[in-house]
């Protein structure tokens, strides 16, 4: 055997072993249904309630955006035919982009194909821009602005999470003729804590540094137009640059950075991640474009959205369960094994006909492993009853987080 694929083999029973390999269940998402799903296994047919749709304002399943991608793909087609540059672009999707700069109170925006490479691509490409940039990372920072960073010769700092006295003295300690960025998110999706983005900003001043803000899990559902938490907290203009995603919230697929025209202009004109990759279907884009543009003027959604994660943070504090703090619409019950938690998940599913995701290490690190919950405007009350019995029942005995923690550090 090649002693690589003697490596893949090894590995993958590494993983197995730890309890981390991870198998992805075959559910189909129901428009008229959401967020009750199928499933279907082993010749089977059966409902579950899901309970970890990143689809946060149910927009995947809206009547609005459904017949804009409908609309668009008998008009234009199934695919876009190209890249930017070769046939690939149209009026709907210069819209698009028009539309998120707006949202977000910039000169401009750019789509990418998703927002894992929005934040690859246009990193990147911003590090490589100048000579001897240093950058400043949140330590929780996902994947994609790490791999964004990664991929440019800047020196990189990276400072504890939310830590505003740590930032400061990386900054401090940082050449001051240096170009310097701050990179880091509004709401961390894991622990679902929020960043304090005007004290940030106030340490960019201080110090001469851009920032690079993601908002992926915020856009959509904070502010008075779902311009995220900066907007929420009247500090978008503040911000350099605003990455955030149509896949969550917006309920369809993309990715985008908004800022400063000539800063995006920069970035159209010399990332790779978006020179060389086929435009987004015109499906894509038009149910894009209708559920921005719906979900700006639709309030009462997200404040429907936040009175279903109070009831539920409440209700589970109530069972006491092993809820973390949260300030955030994610809400995470602790479990701290991983083996235990997948086998949690498992029994949720096969026992109680109830999907939430097991999230293991590397998203988080050992020791921390939780299921993620995330409740829509469309989950009842009837179903956050019957997911507070199904957690008390695979859970046992009632613990808090703290306890939780304590127990696997032990």
């Amino acid at each position: 055997m090649h002693p690589f694929l003697t490596h893949c083999q090894t590995s993958l029973e590494a993983i197995r072993a730890q309890g981390r390999y991870r198998r992805f269940t075959p559910i189909e998402k129901r428009a008229g249904r959401f967020p009750v799903y199928t499933l279907r296994q082993d010749g089977r047919e059966r409902e579950v309630t899901v309970w970890s749709s990143n689809d946060y304002l149910g927009m995947g399943v809206d009547a609005v955006t459904i017949e804009a991608a409908c609309a668009a793909a008998r008009a234009m087609g199934a695919g876009a035919g190209g890249t930017r540059n070769i046939s690939g672009t149209s009026p709907m999707i210069a819209a698009l982009e028009a539309e998120l700069a707006s949202l977000h109170g910039k000169q401009a925006a750019l789509l990418f194909t998703s927002g894992f490479v929005a934040n690859q691509a246009a990193l990147t490409t911003i590090l490589r821009g100048l000579p001897d940039w240093h950058v400043f990372s949140d330590a929780k920072n996902h994947a994609s602005m790490i791999a964004g960073i990664k991929g440019a010769p800047a020196t990189c700092h990276i400072f504890r999470h939310n830590d505003l006295g740590h930032l400061a003295e990386l900054l401090a300690a940082a050449p001051p003729a240096a170009p310097k960025l701050i990179v880091f998110e509004s709401v961390y999706s894991m622990d679902a804590d929020i960043a304090p983005i005007g004290a940030i900003c106030d340490l960019a001043d201080r110090f001469g540094a851009l920032t690079y803000l993601d908002e992926v899990h915020a856009v959509g559902m904070y502010g008075p137009t779902g311009g995220g938490v900066a907007e929420r907290d009247g500090i978008a203009h503040r911000i350099t640059l605003i990455e955030g995603t149509l896949a969550k919230a917006f309920g369809c697929h993309g990715g985008y950075v908004a800022g400063d025209a000539v800063v995006i202009d920069f970035i159209r004109s010399a990332a790779a991640g978006f020179i060389f990759t086929t435009s987004l279907p015109p499906a894509t884009v038009g149910a894009a474009l209708a559920s921005v543009r719906h979900v700006k003027t639709d309030a009462a959604r997200r404040a429907l959205l936040f009175e279903r994660v109070g009831q539920l943070k409440r209700r589970l504090a109530a069972a006491g369960l092993p809820v973390l703090p949260s300030v955030s619409h994610i809400v995470p019950v602790m479990v701290g094994d991983a083996a235990r938690c997948t086998e949690i998940s498992r029994r949720l599913l096969d026992e109680f006909d109830i999907y939430a995701t097991p999230i293991n290490y590397p998203t988080v690190p050992r020791g921390a492993e939780r299921l993620r919950l995330t409740p829509t405007p469309l989950h009842t009350e009837a179903m956050m009853d019957r997911l507070v019995a199904a957690l008390a029942a695979v859970l046992g005995p009632a613990r808090t987080a703290g306890e939780a923690m304590e127990t696997r550090a032990a």
